[in-house]
């Protein structure tokens, strides 16, 4: 369940950013090797960060949870 919420979050969130960072590249199609690199990382970070937030709220529950038996 985590990774198929992670995966939405870094396709919208990644997306929103690819095209408010790279739109010049994405529209002239001018791609290289380095804005290939940074695009992928724009889609990552979301996806990272999605993964840890939900990992962290996932520990902290069953953490509550093994408190109050």
């Amino acid at each position: 369940m985590i990774f198929i919420r992670s995966i939405k979050v870094a396709l919208l969130v990644g997306t929103i950013l690819a095209i408010i960072n790279h739109s010049d590249a994405i529209l002239n199609g001018n791609f290289n090797t380095t804005n290939i690199v940074q695009i992928l990382l724009t889609y990552l970070v979301p996806y990272f960060v999605a993964t840890y937030g939900s990992v962290e709220q996932a520990r902290h529950f069953e953490l509550e949870r093994s408190k109050d038996l």
